[in-house]
């Protein structure tokens, strides 16, 4: 097995009005020595923004903003901002965020050339009901019944008359473009999905997705395998390139008699094709354990969103328990040599 080394807490919740409930699941990008943290800062009912933090190194705290950098602005956000994933993408970063108005919760782009000003795109992923989407996707195949059990909250709130969408979470963008495309993971419950190789945002328009919808199957890069991932899965950090394929570092959700657990996994994708899986660790990478993953505002969560790589050390920033940010760190080249010798005996996608 891989080790990892848990390094501890490195960011909690403060006084100030924006973030005095929880800190938690920060987007991360290494420039020079410095790791830039984008966070979900929480207050009172729940309320996320994102503030922004500065190690000198990989954990060293350097400076931190009193106010948040992206808060509400926009009725999509209305209940706030969560989540953030960045990476950078030629000369433009592209940070992404799940938009909550209290009812639908879907991911969104921010840009930017600067990490300091940053122009809002809205929200990118389809808005579409759930019956539609039902529809769409079982015209050909029939649909895993588990995507009927994990999106009973929309259903309830379609069937109330509220302008209720498909949740469509974890968007994250792989960090440069592959044959001159954009691609990046979502996540509709219970698995993960891939858009590949699109020219521009502007591509994602009602007709696209409609497509997408009807070949659903096609657009499934991973589904829960193993026990530690069994309910279901989500994208975690934005994919890390290694000479063997994309290194992708995801979480899945097992359930227990004391509620759900949240690990951290690890999976390989083709360079070249990332629909294609070519290894999956049959274990977590790692799980809830410390008391401070085992015991916060939810119980039991490894939650990881970001990464800095320092030589061949990668540090892997997470959601500790859904109330304040830890690090792990593993070796980069142990990993992807572990993911190896549990290679696919049939890759999946062609």
């Amino acid at each position: 097995m891989v080790t990892v080394k848990k390094l501890g807490i490195i960011l909690q919740k403060t006084d100030l009005g924006f973030e005095n409930e929880a800190v938690l699941n920060p987007a991360a990008i290494r420039e020079g020595n410095h790791v830039h943290l984008f966070y979900r800062a929480v207050t009172k009912n729940n309320y996320s923004s994102i503030g922004y933090c500065k190690l000198d190194g990989p954990l060293k705290i350097e400076s931190r903003m009193d106010v948040p950098v992206l808060y509400s602005q926009f009725p999509y956000e209305s209940q706030g901002l969560e989540d953030p994933r960045i990476v950078k993408i030629e000369d433009t970063y592209f940070l992404s965020y799940t938009a909550y108005d209290g009812i639908n919760a879907l991911g969104c782009l921010a840009l930017s050339k600067d990490l300091v000003h940053f122009e809002k795109k809205g929200v990118i992923v389809p808005k579409v009901s759930y019956s539609e989407f039902y529809r769409l996707a079982q015209s050909r195949e029939k649909l895993n019944q588990k995507y009927t059990r994990y999106n009973q909250n929309n259903r309830a709130y379609e069937n109330s008359g509220e302008e209720a969408y498909l949740w469509d979470k974890n968007l994250i963008f792989f960090p440069r473009k592959i044959d001159g495309k954009i691609c990046f993971l979502h996540r509709i419950r219970p698995d993960i999905q891939i858009v590949l190789r699109i020219n521009s945002i502007d591509d994602l328009c009602p007709e696209f997705w409609q497509d997408y919808f009807l070949h659903l199957f096609d657009h499934i890069v991973l589904s829960p395998k193993y026990a530690h991932e069994v309910n279901y899965i989500g994208g975690g950090c934005p994919p890390i390139e290694t000479e063997f394929g994309w290194l992708l570092i995801y979480h899945g959700v097992h359930d227990t008699i004391k509620g759900y657990v949240y690990s951290a996994c690890a999976a390989l994708l083709d360079l070249e094709n990332p629909q294609i899986e070519i290894a999956r660790l049959p274990y977590p990478l790692f799980f809830p354990e410390m008391q401070w993953e085992l015991k916060g505002e939810v119980n039991n969560v490894c939650f990881p969103t970001g990464t800095a790589l320092f030589d061949d050390l990668l540090y892997i920033y997470y959601g500790a328990a859904d109330e304040r940010i830890a690090c792990a760190s593993v070796s980069l080249s142990e990993l992807v040599a572990e993911l190896l010798m549990h290679k696919n005996s049939a890759e999946n996608k062609a």
